[in-house]
């Protein structure tokens, strides 16, 4: 069903359907009411509309063609929250109210509604039933740009260096609580994000780990706190992962050594032709390039509109280590008693990749997105050509079949400690924890429903009528285009508003 965001957590405004709520609104039986997404009103979805074609013309121009799974997230968002592709029809018992409830795409690419619902539901999870009440920091790393590549492009590779990541980390934490790792254990939760700030193609980690470590021998284990990090302890610490990630990739003949930087170099490979304009697109993403058009390999352009920062900014005290391009940070943390702003957190590690917020379009017709946090030389927006910003997207799509959540050490599926840590007994297979008084382990809850995600986030319960304050039901799943026509037709929502059209630049953003 039709996802409750049309973008980051909270996205409001005119025009957004999560805006806050009228006065009658406040007057119903239940303060906030519920108005349907309406996808087809967003500038992102008009940009798709009208030059996805065009997209797809460009590349077969040139004999390049993209892989099906990118082809399925781009007319699967096009369908998405339209009631002219299915609906649920949803009525109060009481007074007979009825509502019409679009089906989403669930896809795990640009769609910002299905992006916005799968953060709320995963930040849920990780805080009710993986995350205990102990001090949790985030550890977030940045690779350097052959390796976001190799990581964007061969999974395997990416996740032989994540555990490289993981076992660096917990070995100097074991370390600095005086511990070994026949004594202690540590454990961390992983979300691999695949973008930037500037709708590049970044991959790198966040990850969420106690401020501390288990004691094996403790019935249930003990976490033993250690101190925060500092800047001086991180930068030998990332000195240690990028070496190690280098050796095993160099080994694996992934990585070549480099005569100026070390292991910045890839190893050249074929490729299918699919596989080939995919790769094409990412790495002109990775370095801000432009992919497509006359233009094809400029540095993409760049609006500053404010004065450079003077001079280098003071990070004294700064947990944050830099070196080799990569990059290394644990500067934020939620104590055992910050639960909210522990879900902030995992909301913000969980976000969708577009800001709807952020976008709009130039007088020529450009793309303008606007960055998360100005850069040091005064850069605020990038400018893209609509085609161009299609080739962003396609860039930042994830392969199917590829985890972006990953769970080490106590938190891992089958660790042994994991069912005496977590709070909801999330434990699976042969360390399960039986229920009180019976052999069966305990199940694990299922996924937030659509319903629930509304009521946790927004203050919008759909299953309760805002007339009558009676319960709702569902009453028909419609996905016949010939019943679908006749409903649309009768309550006249068959066509959308005409709205502007969005137009091409007369010429290149260069011109």
């Amino acid at each position: 069903m039709e996802s409750p965001g049309s973008g980051g957590a909270g996205s409001g405004g005119p025009g957004s359907p999560w805006s806050s709520p009228s006065e009658e609104d406040a007057a119903s039986p239940v303060g906030a009411r519920y108005q349907r997404h309406r996808p087809e009103h967003s500038l992102l979805y008009r940009l798709i509309a009208q030059h996805y074609p065009s997209f797809l013309r460009q590349l077969a121009s040139e004999e390049r063609r993209l892989p099906a799974y990118v082809h399925r997230e781009f007319e699967e968002y096009l369908r998405c929250g339209r009631l002219e592709y299915g609906f649920l029809r949803v009525r109060c018992v009481e007074c007979h109210a009825e509502k019409l409830v679009a089906f989403s795409c669930k896809r795990r690419g640009f769609c910002p509604s299905c992006g916005a619902r799968r953060m709320v539901e995963s930040a849920a999870l990780l805080v009710d039933d993986v995350l205990p009440a102990a001090s949790i920091r985030q550890w977030v790393l940045s690779v350097p740009f052959p390796l976001r590549f190799l990581f964007a492009t061969n999974p395997s590779a990416l996740g032989e260096s994540l555990g490289i990541v993981y076992r660096a980390i917990a070995s100097f934490l074991i370390r600095k609580a005086g511990l070994t790792h026949a004594t202690a254990q540590c454990g961390a939760i992983t979300l691999i994000q695949r973008f930037g700030s500037a709708l590049n193609l970044n991959v790198h980690f966040h990850m969420l780990i106690p401020d501390g470590v288990y004691l094996k021998d403790t019935d249930p284990p003990y976490l033993r706190k250690v101190p925060p990090p500092t800047g001086e302890e991180l930068q030998p610490l990332l000195r240690r992962i990028s070496a190690r990630i280098g050796r095993h990739l160099e080994r694996r003949g992934l990585l070549v050594r480099d005569v100026e930087n070390t292991y910045l170099a890839l190893e050249p490979g074929t490729r299918e032709q699919e596989l080939e304009t995919l790769e094409e697109l990412q790495s002109h993403s990775i370095t801000y390039r432009i992919a497509l058009g006359p233009h094809k390999g400029r540095k993409a352009f760049m609006l500053q509109s404010l004065p450079p920062l003077p001079g280098e900014r003071d990070r004294a005290g700064e947990v944050l280590a830099k070196g080799g391009g990569f990059s290394l940070h644990a500067g934020v943390a939620a104590e055992a008693h910050q639960r909210r702003k522990l879900e902030r957190l995992a909301r913000y590690v969980t976000r969708p990749m577009i800001a709807l917020e952020r976008l709009s379009l130039t007088p020529q017709g450009n793309v303008r997105y606007a960055l998360k946090t100005p850069y040091r030389d005064g850069t605020t927006h990038v400018i893209f050509e609509p085609l161009d910003f299609l080739a962003r997207l396609a860039s930042l799509v994830p392969s199917p079949r590829v985890n972006l959540t990953r769970f080490h050490g106590v938190f891992a599926p089958n660790a042994c400690l994991r069912p005496k840590i977590v709070p909801a007994l999330r434990a699976r297979g042969k360390h399960a924890r039986p229920a009180a008084g019976e052999g069966a382990s305990v199940p694990c809850r299922g996924s937030l429903s659509w319903a629930q995600r509304l009521r946790r986030v927004f203050a919008i319960d759909i299953e309760t009528c805002e007339r009558c304050g009676g319960a709702v039901k569902i009453i028909a799943c419609v996905q016949d285009p010939g019943v679908i026509r006749k409903i649309l037709e009768h309550r006249g929502e068959l066509s959308p508003p005409r709205l502007p059209p969005v137009r091409a630049p007369p010429g290149g953003v260069f011109d």
